[in-house]
């Protein structure tokens, strides 16, 4: 099955289908190049979905990122990640594989095929030339004959006739024999090119056209041969990232595994306790007996005597207590019993039971958040703490590390003069030195709030009754609203929503007569300042180092001292900034008159 023998004849068929399958490879090499491209998109919407889900730095939402399902959930952004060059090492391969290796395949072949074509016209041209003097030896050969003919016969005529000369007669004779020359001589040389011609003939169809055809025909399997190797490797590039690929998918699925539900609850528990006991249990309260109007064993705080603090909404220190509060000035209407409305105070829910956590909400609100974190509770501040100090030594030993190989090199450049000069040096190894022992004061001061944090963490729970002693008079509700409020703050620290207000504007108009007569708190010990405070916030005092004064309510485990300079003048400090003399054997009676 030769091309050069089946198709002899077919010269300018068989140079349309060599062009057609020059067209057919390069739709093919088309193909490629978009099926990379597509690659490359897929790649890079992949990488661009898993940067976006990617926690920001410095956010919160890296620290949602320590829960394992969310760990799980960055891994399969990390495996998508690699997943996705995957499919750019799809697109480099068959770029480098068939999309280039094809185009510079389809140069060479178009001047294969040009060279081939070429050389065919050539052998055609060849062949037309020789059928043309062929065909111009034949007419002469041909013209030449009847011109002899045409010359014998004027000379039979001439011989013929007698009236002729024989002058005339020899003429013609020697003419019919120059023409009969002519003839025989143009015969001769048609035979010569005839013959000429015939082995040409035969070279051009049975050796030249056989040779240039079988030409073309092997050039046009190497054609497809290479289209089907390219298909194959279009496949292999393919199949040689499943492994990788498949890898990618166990990771998620190992990923998924490693998902422990316990262990995001106990992160929860860290996250969000305070590290308060519940409120106590609250103290059965007999009404059988009729309501007096002044403060009894029976009605809504306990005695001073028995050394628990009172609730208060009124008395001459209600102006500092309750700054939202103002009085009804309106005529006194006729008052339901007591009792009742006792009862409906029990059973209503107000949002605002604790005076501290209003006032240390809006001291947040209006300020920055303490140094020490003693607006946080006493878990969330001992976490903060440790954090604290942990990032401080991280920079200790960045800073230590930095003088050692400042020390080194000085070291080398006393040795080794040339290098340098030591004395180059001195200014910041001293700088360095000076960082260390700034972060060690810093880390000194912050080890000392956590180490008060973590010893008081383990009495808390004498706090939290001494606390929940406080509140022993109010209803379950009261307690409980109290306790969520301060755990439902966005920051952590003990705020209630600015609704409240009202809130307390409607109990203190209810009660406010109830309680007109109620003394200021005891003073239950004495303090020193050991730092000058500026209580810019609301509900908080300025004190001046050395100053010493009263100590009304001790810290509650949130980081602040209530105390009083003189009757009208009295707030909250931060523990940490004074040192507290408590009077146990004179509770009550030092009070401030």
């Amino acid at each position: 099955m030769s091309w050069g023998t089946e198709l002899w004849d077919q010269f300018d068929n068989l140079e349309k289908h060599t062009q057609w399958g020059i067209d057919i490879l390069e739709k093919y090499i088309k193909f490629v190049k978009e099926r990379t491209e597509i690659e490359l998109s897929y790649a890079k919407q992949l990488r661009n979905l898993s940067k976006k889900y990617q926690p920001k730095k410095n956010s919160k939402e890296e620290e949602e990122y320590r829960y394992t399902a969310c760990k799980a959930f960055l891994s399969t952004l990390n495996e998508m990640n690699d997943y996705a060059g995957q499919h750019e090492v799809i697109s480099e391969n068959m770029t480098s594989q068939i999309t280039v290796e094809l185009t510079r395949y389809v140069q060479d072949l178009k001047q294969e095929r040009k060279s081939h074509f070429h050389e065919g016209r050539k052998a055609q041209q060849h062949i037309e030339t020789c059928w043309k003097q062929l065909e111009s030896s034949k007419r002469r050969f041909e013209r030449d004959c009847k011109e002899a003919d045409r010359a014998q016969q004027y000379f039979e005529k001439m011989d013929a006739d007698i009236n002729v000369t024989k002058a005339d007669v020899e003429k013609a004779r020697q003419q019919a024999q120059t023409r009969h020359q002519m003839a025989e001589d143009s015969k001769a040389d048609y035979s010569l090119i005839l013959q000429k011609f015939n082995q040409e003939q035969r070279e051009y169809y049975y050796t030249h056209i056989p040779t240039i055809f079988q030409k073309i025909q092997e050039m046009e399997e190497r054609r497809i041969v290479r289209v089907g190797e390219s298909m194959k490797t279009y496949a292999e590039v393919d199949r040689q990232v499943i492994p990788i690929i498949g890898k990618c998918l166990d990771e998620i699925v190992k990923a998924a595994k490693s998902i422990d539900q316990k262990n995001d609850s106990q992160l929860v528990i860290e996250a969000y306790k305070s590290g308060f006991e519940p409120p106590g249990d609250i103290e059965f309260e007999d009404y059988t007996q009729p309501m007096k109007r002044t403060v009894s064993d029976n009605s809504l705080s306990n005695s001073r005597g028995e050394g628990k603090p009172e609730l208060k909404f009124g008395g001459k220190s209600k102006g500092k207590l309750w700054p939202f509060i103002k009085k009804n000035k309106s005529p006194k209407q006729q008052k339901e019993p007591l009792s009742h409305r006792f009862n409906e105070f029990m059973t209503s829910k107000p949002k605002i039971h604790c005076f501290r956590s209003l006032k240390r909400g809006l001291s947040l609100k209006l300020g920055a958040a303490p140094e020490d974190f003693s607006n946080l509770p006493p878990e969330q501040r001992r976490k903060k703490l440790q954090q604290k100090v942990d990032e401080l030594n991280k920079d200790i030993q960045k800073e230590m590390d930095q003088r050692d190989a400042i020390t080194k090199m000085k070291d080398v450049y006393l040795k080794n003069p040339q290098m340098g000069d030591p004395a180059s040096l001195d200014h910041k190894l001293t700088e360095v030195s000076q960082n260390i022992e700034k972060l060690r004061l810093e880390a000194q001061k912050f080890e000392a709030w956590l180490a008060e944090v973590e010893g008081r963490l383990p009495a808390r729970s004498d706090q939290a009754r001494r606390q929940s002693g406080m509140y022993d008079t109010q209803s379950p509700a009261t307690v409980n609203n109290c306790a969520q409020d301060r755990e439902s703050s966005p920051d952590g620290s003990y705020t209630e929503e600015q609704s409240q207000e009202s809130e307390v504007k409607v109990l203190a108009t209810d009660f406010d007569d109830e309680f007109d007569d109620e003394e200021p708190l005891p003073a239950i010990g004495t303090c020193k300042a050991l730092y000058t405070f500026e209580g810019q916030n609301e509900g908080t005092i300025s004190v001046v180092e050395g100053e010493t004064l009263y100590v009304i309510e001790e810290d509650k485990g949130d980081g602040w001292t209530r105390i009083r300079r003189s009757e009208d003048e009295e707030g909250y400090v931060p523990t940490s900034y004074v040192e507290v003399y408590l009077d146990k054997n004179a509770k009550g009676a030092k009070t401030y008159i």
